[in-house]
């Protein structure tokens, strides 16, 4: 598909609000291996579309942009294009190869594009890779948990969950999940796991924000320029208001970081950076791994 012309990089910005608001930002996020969305409605699909169309059209003109390839490949694994995903996760370790979200995201979309390997060797090097170079990263210690349970080590990965259980941060959107896991690979191989899970105090989901819907997104596309600043502009105003009210959702001040170096204010990235740090010292490292991978400056 062809994105509409008048759709330029403020527009990147309200398409991104609308698309990533779906995504837990891949840089941290576990899964059940096989598990993956319902498959989206026509509108909704074209919606996104269209979204990935602007994030490879940034990814192209930026090519020495490893946030940009980044941030395409999760629009497309979202969309569940697990193989164009894993090529842009690929040009973003080729950019930024110190990183280790680009080699754990990389991973997981090698993972999701495998149709019978559950673990294929390339995705068991790039989740190698990531925990090298950040043994706290929690997708590679995920998924290396998976891979060892793959092995025939059911303790050993249960173990490992169960480390990475305790280490999860307030408010992680993967922490059901993992959970999940647990409670499955326990049961399915005889291994009471109540006790364990028990004493590792759970944390209450926060709430969703809202993005801008479809009917926003075409209306926005029809307006002159300046017009569509003061749009775009808005709506990441009113995510920024709902994160003062609600500063334990995480994924929003993703969101927001996102939009604000979208919208070409790195200053105001960093500022959004240091509110989400603040009002979540917990989640300090989670934070400033996603603002390294989306780009936000350092100081």
């Amino acid at each position: 598909m062809t994105i509409d012309k008048r759709i330029g990089p403020i527009m990147l910005a309200v398409a991104a609000v609308l698309l990533l608001g779906a995504i837990i930002y891949a840089a941290n996020r576990a899964r059940t291996i096989g598990v993956v969305s319902p498959a989206p409605t026509a509108s909704v699909q074209s919606d996104a579309d269209t979204a990935i169309e602007a994030l490879r059209q940034r990814a192209d003109s930026n090519p020495k942009d490893a946030g940009a390839a980044q941030a395409l490949g999760e629009a497309l694994f979202q969309a569940q294009r697990f193989q164009e995903a894993a090529g842009a996760f690929e040009q973003a370790t080729k950019i930024d190869a110190g990183n280790a979200t680009h080699w754990s995201a990389l991973g997981e979309a090698r993972v999701m594009a495998s149709a019978r390997d559950p673990m294929p060797a390339a995705a068991l090097a790039a989740f190698q890779k990531a925990h090298a170079i950040d043994p706290k990263d929690p997708r590679s210690r995920y998924f290396l948990a998976v891979a060892r349970d793959l092995r025939g080590d059911h303790q050993g990965a249960i173990g490992d969950w169960l480390a990475l259980l305790k280490e999860t941060p307030p408010g992680a959107p993967w922490e059901a999940d993992l959970r999940r896991t647990i409670e499955q690979v326990g049961k399915i191989n005889k291994i009471d796991v109540a006790g364990k899970l028990a004493a590792i105090p759970s944390t209450l989901p926060h709430a969703p924000l809202a993005g801008p819907d479809a009917d926003q997104i075409r209306a926005a596309a029809a307006l002159p320029p300046g017009q569509q600043d003061a749009m775009a502009r808005g709506m990441v105003e009113s995510l920024e208001g709902k994160l003062k009210a609600n500063p334990a959702n995480l994924d929003g001040w993703v969101m927001l970081m996102r939009s604000r170096m979208t919208l070409g204010e790195p200053g105001k990235a960093r500022a959004a950076l240091q509110s989400a740090v603040t009002a979540n010292p917990a989640a300090k490292a989670r934070l400033e791994s996603e603002a390294a991978a989306i780009g936000v400056p350092n100081g």
